[in-house]
């Protein structure tokens, strides 16, 4: 996992070959008048924009996923976002089967931390980490970019 803000994205272009060509989708569109909807910013790459009420933890703890064949780039545009976080490898209690057409693993167990973003700040979740985003009140502004594996 790695949390960051968006000015500081270029440090991680080596991590994966299609990451700067995601903050460079994130730093060309200005999302704040951004509509909500899904984009295909180019092979392997789908940014989805959301602008929704924030969840309890409860609630968003009920989904708390990983993924295998994508990594998500999560930023917080606007609002004040909390994520529950674990590693994968701690985890004892799946939450039914891998669904390989959605590309998601739900877990039961609790996280081991809460990560806060805010206006301009990033996690990047691989697969090796299950998170339960959305967590938070009020509006929450965020763009995810699934980058394919």
């Amino acid at each position: 996992m790695i949390i960051d803000t968006i000015q500081n994205a270029s440090q991680y272009y080596s991590v994966h070959p299609l990451l700067e060509r995601a903050f460079d989708y994130i730093r060309q569109n200005y999302l704040v008048n951004t509509a909500d909807g899904k984009s295909v910013i180019g092979e392997g790459l789908l940014a989805i924009l959301s602008n929704a009420p924030g969840k309890t933890a409860a609630t968003s703890l009920a989904k708390f996923e990983c993924h295998y064949k994508h990594v998500d780039i999560q930023l917080c545009v606007s609002g004040n976002e909390t994520i529950g976080w674990k590693p994968r490898s701690a985890y004892i209690l799946p939450n039914g089967d891998y669904n390989e057409e959605k590309d998601v693993r739900f877990f039961s167990d609790a996280p081991d931390t809460f990560l806060q973003l805010t206006d301009g700040q990033f996690a990047v979740f691989f697969p090796e980490d299950v998170h339960a985003p959305m967590i938070g009140e009020g509006t929450i502004k965020r763009l995810v970019i699934k980058v394919k594996i």
